[in-house]
């Protein structure tokens, strides 16, 4: 991240919070780092477990904090998806019989 001045690296390390996504990015990535040094050498295991650990936690935010807030947006604006109004319309006409 070249993009990241030294002193805001230095500071993000102390534990300072990233104020932008490229700050984001380098504590994830320096946390990152640190995880496979203490592992070692580099190999396929630990680079797995990174990158695993790091879908997952993708997953649950998209889970816990973005679905939640797009189910809002549409209840307030409307679904875009015209052919998931269909399958809901046939779901609560099953429901019905």
């Amino acid at each position: 991240m070249p993009c990241i001045k030294p002193q805001r690296r230095e500071a993000i390390l102390a534990g300072a919070k990233p104020q932008d996504p490229g700050e984001l990015n380098f504590a994830i990535t320096a946390l990152v780092d640190r995880y496979l040094e203490d592992k070692g050498e580099v190999r396929y295991a630990p680079v797995n477990e990174v990158i695993g650990a790091l879908d997952c936690a993708k997953l649950e935010l998209y889970r816990r904090v973005a679905a939640p807030y797009e189910d809002q947006k549409i209840a307030e604006n409307g679904d875009v998806y015209r052919a998931n109004n269909r399958f809901k319309q046939k779901e609560t006409k099953k429901r019905s019989r």
